[in-house]
């Protein structure tokens, strides 16, 4: 299998680089190389790969700089990726591409599913939702997988923010009221990888064709709030002692961009389809603290 995959050097993309390696042969692009804030230089790059799968782990991620900078994150994540599943229909790729559960007004009350209607709050949200209807009208053989609170060992993120505050200040205000499933970059990479090696064993590798194209949830298990991932990050970090969390509401903490209240995915069609469950928020940040240098 020949892969494309945008976004190295980014949380998903670089655990993406790692996990899919067993898989092919991977074509892996930074900014350098796709500039999706350059739509109309991605086609040649495509077209001179031709891969089997273009996974689009690029993103303008910054939500609350969008606010302040619409044009260029509507241009990364809601064009550009209809250009690139154009580009992928034209030598017949399949196109794998993340979105977010902040498509969601968090005015649910269960876990949204695929379905449920979208409206989101921040021009971060409605960029997304603009590249996911960009993919459906111009790809047939796509797959969105819409994900949450994602953090890792790298990057920009609220697990790294946190335990840089936590070396500083003998208290930190972290929100408590909005709900949601902390996800772990490298879960996800790992439930790409799942996916993908379906198509292996059913002998599909070079098949266009998504048996089962659309969209998908794909987050850790179990919900929490903000407050909740700070104190569990300090407690498996062991940096608890010292540093008190105090929870707030958000109209303590005012951003440019408006959050939704609660934004849990369901994960029930992925397991249907793709019998892949993810882990448990808790146990995935384990993991991940514990593979820490």
């Amino acid at each position: 299998m020949k892969i494309l995959l945008t976004g190295k050097n980014g949380q998903v993309g670089w655990e993406l680089n790692c996990s899919l390696s067993r898989l092919g042969t991977i074509f892996a692009m930074g900014r350098n190389d796709m500039d999706l804030s350059k739509p109309e230089t991605l086609g040649p790059v495509i077209q001179e790969i031709r891969p089997d799968i273009i996974i689009n782990a690029a993103a303008y991620t910054a939500v609350d700089k969008a606010e302040s900078d619409p044009e260029l994150a509507m241009i990364v994540n809601g064009i550009a990726p209809g250009v690139i599943a154009e580009e992928a229909e034209k030598i017949g790729a399949g196109m794998i591409h993340y979105s977010t559960d902040y498509v969601f007004d968090g005015k649910a009350t269960s876990p949204y599913k695929e379905e449920d209607a979208t409206c989101p709050l921040s021009i971060y949200g409605k960029s997304k939702l603009a590249g996911e209807k960009a993919i459906v009208q111009a790809s047939k053989n796509h797959i969105i997988l819409r994900t949450s609170w994602v953090y890792g060992l790298r990057g920009s993120n609220f697990l790294l923010t946190v335990q840089k505050l936590s070396q500083t200040r003998n208290q930190i205000k972290i929100v408590d009221d909005q709900t949601g499933a902390p996800t772990w970059a490298k879960s996800i990479a790992d439930g790409t990888a799942h996916i993908l090696e379906q198509r292996l064993k059913e002998g599909k590798a070079k098949s266009p064709i998504f048996a089962h194209p659309g969209i998908f949830h794909m987050s850790c298990g179990g919900k929490t709030n903000w407050f909740g991932f700070a104190n569990k990050i300090l407690e498996i970090s062991n940096l608890s002692e010292g540093t008190e969390v105090i929870p707030i509401p958000t109209i303590e903490y005012p951003t440019p961009a408006f959050r939704p209240k609660y934004s849990l995915l369901s994960n029930r069609k992925l397991k249907q389809v793709f019998h892949h469950e993810m882990p448990k928020w808790q146990d995935a940040l384990q993991e991940c603290l514990s593979s820490a240098p």
